[in-house]
């Protein structure tokens, strides 16, 4: 814990509760709770399908030059 004692961290629990509230504090838990699912969510689909790389979209494309342009 630092140089802090628990009673420290208690009067600081203490403070943040008188300035923001429960209900602030419990907005805030959800909302931080939903970011952490949809990033694990994204994670979890990223994982199941993976993105084709540049080397396996590269194509060749064979042709033939039949006129030439001044530029």
């Amino acid at each position: 814990m630092g140089s802090f004692s628990i009673w420290h961290w208690l009067i600081v629990l203490a403070i943040v509760l008188l300035v923001f509230g429960t209900k602030k504090l419990r907005n805030v838990g959800s909302d931080l709770g939903g970011a952490v699912k949809g990033f694990k969510d994204a994670m979890r689909d990223d994982q199941a399908n993976p993105k084709l790389d540049d080397a396996s979209v590269r194509a060749t494309v064979e042709g033939e030059v039949t006129e030439k342009t001044k530029q």
